[in-house]
C-alpha cells in the first residue's frame, strides 16, 4: 500500500512538471515588427488610430471611379477615415483603389511634399514599385495598388485621373 501511495505522488508530481514546462514552452511572444505598435496602441491613455475627426469611409465611395469597359470596381472595405474598392478586369483581380484621411496620419501626407509631380493639379507619388498616390487638398491620399503586373504605373495614374478629385477636395 505505501509503495502504490510512493508511486501517486510521483507520478502527480510528474505530470504538473510536465504541465508547467509544456504551458512555459507553448506561450508564445510576439517577436513581428508591429508587436511594440500593438502594444502602444492598446496601452490605457493611447491616442487613437483614428482621430475623431477623420471622413467616415462611406463618404469617399461617391469619388470613386465607376466600373465600365471589361473593368469592374468592386467596393471591398469602409471604415472610418479610409474606402478602398477592389479593381478586377474580366472578373480578375488587377488592382486596388483606395481613399484615405490622412488627418489620422500626417506622416502619409508629408511624403508629397517632395513630390516635383501633379496629376490634375494635386501632388503625385510613385509609392514604390505597385502603388501610385495623390494627395488632395493636403489631406486626402488617393491611391491605385498593382496586384497584376498589367496594372503598371501608367496604368494606375490613368485610374487615379478618373476619380473625382475635384470634388473630393470640396468634401468638408
Amino acid at each position: 500500500m505505501m509503495q502504490l501511495a510512493h508511486w501517486r505522488k510521483a507520478l502527480t508530481t510528474l505530470l504538473l512538471s510536465l504541465l508547467l514546462i509544456v504551458s512555459i514552452g507553448c506561450s508564445q511572444t510576439d517577436t513581428s515588427p508591429f508587436a511594440d505598435a500593438q502594444q502602444e496602441s492598446t496601452a490605457p491613455g493611447a491616442a487613437p488610430a483614428v482621430v475623431d475627426e477623420a471622413q467616415k469611409g462611406g463618404e469617399f465611395n461617391r469619388f470613386f471611379p465607376r466600373s465600365g469597359g471589361g473593368y469592374d470596381v468592386v467596393f471591398s472595405q469602409e471604415k472610418q477615415g479610409f474606402a478602398e474598392a477592389k479593381l478586377k478586369y474580366e472578373g480578375e483581380d488587377i488592382g486596388l483603389l483606395a481613399i484615405s484621411d490622412t488627418i489620422s496620419l500626417p506622416a502619409a501626407a508629408q511624403k508629397y511634399e517632395s513630390s516635383s509631380e501633379t496629376l490634375a493639379g494635386y501632388p503625385v507619388l510613385d509609392l514604390g514599385d505597385t502603388q501610385t498616390g495623390v494627395l488632395v487638398s493636403d489631406r486626402y491620399q488617393v491611391k491605385a495598388i498593382s496586384r497584376d503586373t498589367a496594372f503598371d504605373a501608367q496604368a494606375r495614374r490613368e485610374w487615379l485621373e478618373k476619380f473625382d478629385l475635384s470634388g473630393l477636395a470640396n468634401l468638408q
